[in-house]
């Protein structure tokens, strides 16, 4: 299964997408974005990988250039609850280089189509930290709304940053 947006295009993960997801988890920005502290090998990221794939709550995909093939990004609808029709989202660029092109936006833009419309859900979720000011944009500019805020839920870099709280509802995705 192949989604296709106008530059950039999603696509199941593979075997040979590990060695771009494992560099991106050695960035010291985005692992802050997301606020991980903990590094990652390339055999734990290969073994949770092969876990996700055995799990039908989640769908895992890799962000790809259309001009090239290139993978630059990975993202993933996860915690699927079909009674309650509602899923999770993150996403995650690999390189500085891809920011502010609007491939994220577009990726994410791909993945609402994918749940509102393959999967048929109603609500799709993520958490933010409030210092990544750069991601609460693009989620807004791809339809996400602020709901709710845990304040201060996260201690890193000897600072307290909020939990952001957004989420696009299919009406929300039709009215696009």
């Amino acid at each position: 299964m192949v989604i296709k947006g106008r530059h950039v295009y999603i696509r199941p993960i593979k075997d040979e997408d590990m060695v771009s997801i494992y560099q991106s988890c050695q960035d010291e920005e985005f692992l802050y974005m997301t606020g991980t502290s903990k590094s990652f090998t390339l055999d734990e990221i290969i073994e949770s990988y092969k876990q996700f794939s055995n799990d039908p709550t989640r769908y895992d995909f890799a962000i790809c250039l259309l001009e090239n093939n290139e993978i630059i990004g990975d993202l993933a609808i996860l915690e699927i609850d079909q009674d309650n029709k509602k899923a999770g989202f993150r996403i995650s660029l690999h390189n500085r280089n891809n920011v502010n092109k609007g491939y994220g936006t577009e990726a994410t833009q791909l993945a609402q189509a994918f749940t509102f419309e393959e999967l048929k859900l109603n609500r799709l979720q993520l958490e933010v930290f409030s210092h990544n000011v750069r991601g609460i944009k693009a989620y807004e500019k791809a339809g996400f709304k602020k709901e709710g805020t845990l304040r201060q839920s996260l201690y890193f870099n000897d600072t307290y940053s909020d939990e952001v709280i957004m989420a696009m509802l299919r009406e929300d995705y039709y009215k696009q």
